[in-house]
């Protein structure tokens, strides 16, 4: 009987033992499994499905920067790039735009408004060889600009003529104004109705040297007025020369040089030119010239920096010498 119950309690204890083994080894398994995780950083294949394939997925590349419009059309188009605010640029041969950025703008034109009192005063038919003085009326009392027509001045009509055109001198052009039969008010007048009858309509005038901003025109207006202009061999000669001197009636000689330096180049053929400049205007420049023996206008309005409308020119120039060498599609 004792050894019985010694069998028994044997048996007992055995399978005790058995049954609480497995448990303790899955528990502590599971302790060092989560110590292991800790210590250990996280493997790539441990991850699920879906944060495997974002991890894989390649680094989406930034967003490109938007394009202004007209940087756009200039790079695709093959287009200059101009400074201009406005500019214009016509095949005279048969009237083709071959380039237009704002050309309808109404704006300030300065001393582009001279070509419009030279014409003005050639309609007139006055004898050029008349004797014109300078006034006190003549003095700018609104920009304060200088000029070296001091008031008593007496030149020539044809002398005044020349330094309003190719030297951009106000009180010449002022003293042709005033000399005008009916004086001021009716060159003003005259001026615009010139103005209508080239169907530049955009345009309007209120003096004869551009000084003041009410002058105003648009880059499609004043290319008619050029391709006006071209039609007077006068304008053509004077606006083009490079230099000129007068001889005031004190014995002084007066040395005045173009105020468009593109005349002085052998590169260019300019048959007419005006430059213009006051502040609300920007820097301005048109002209009739011929590139690779085509007559173009070019019209260059608002340049913000004292040398970007001859720059933007000799751009258009190599543009358009480009474009004329392209053969033609076939």
């Amino acid at each position: 009987m004792k050894g019985f119950v010694m069998t028994v309690l044997a048996i007992w204890v055995l399978s005790s033992a058995a049954w609480a083994a497995p448990q303790g080894s899955q528990k502590s398994g599971k302790k060092h499994q989560a110590r292991s995780q800790a210590k250990s950083p996280s493997k790539p294949y441990g991850r699920s499905a879906k944060s495997r394939l974002k991890a894989a997925a390649p680094t989406p590349k930034p967003r490109p920067q938007p394009v202004r419009l007209a940087t756009a059309v200039q790079e695709s188009a093959g287009h200059p790039d101009l400074r201009s605010t406005s500019a214009f640029v016509v095949d005279q041969t048969g009237g083709r735009t071959l380039y237009a950025k704002n050309i309808t703008t109404v704006q300030p034109i300065a001393s582009i408004t001279k070509l419009m009192t030279a014409m003005i005063v050639l309609d007139a038919k006055l004898d050029l060889n008349e004797l014109v003085a300078v006034t006190e009326d003549d003095v700018d009392s609104l920009k304060h600009t200088r000029s070296r027509l001091q008031v008593g001045t007496v030149l020539p009509r044809d002398d005044m003529l020349r330094l309003a055109l190719m030297a951009s001198e106000n009180r010449a052009a002022s003293a042709l104004s005033r000399a005008y039969p009916g004086g001021f008010p009716a060159f003003i007048v005259a001026m615009n109705r010139k103005a209508v009858e080239l169907g530049m309509m955009s345009t309007h005038f209120l003096d004869s040297t551009g000084l003041n901003r009410e002058n105003v025109s648009t880059a499609e207006d004043l290319a008619k007025m050029v391709t006006a202009a071209y039609k007077y061999p006068v304008i053509q000669q004077y606006t083009t020369l490079t230099e000129y001197s007068v001889r005031l009636n004190n014995g002084r000689v007066l040395a005045y040089r173009n105020s468009n330096g593109l005349v002085r180049s052998d590169d260019w053929h300019i048959d007419v030119s005006k430059t213009g400049y006051i502040s609300e205007a920007g820097r301005c420049l048109v002209m009739q010239a011929r590139i690779s023996a085509t007559p173009v206008v070019i019209v260059l309005l608002d340049s913000w920096g004292k040398y970007t409308r001859m720059a933007d020119a000799n751009r258009i120039k190599k543009w358009v010498e480009s474009q004329l060498a392209r053969p033609a599609p076939g």
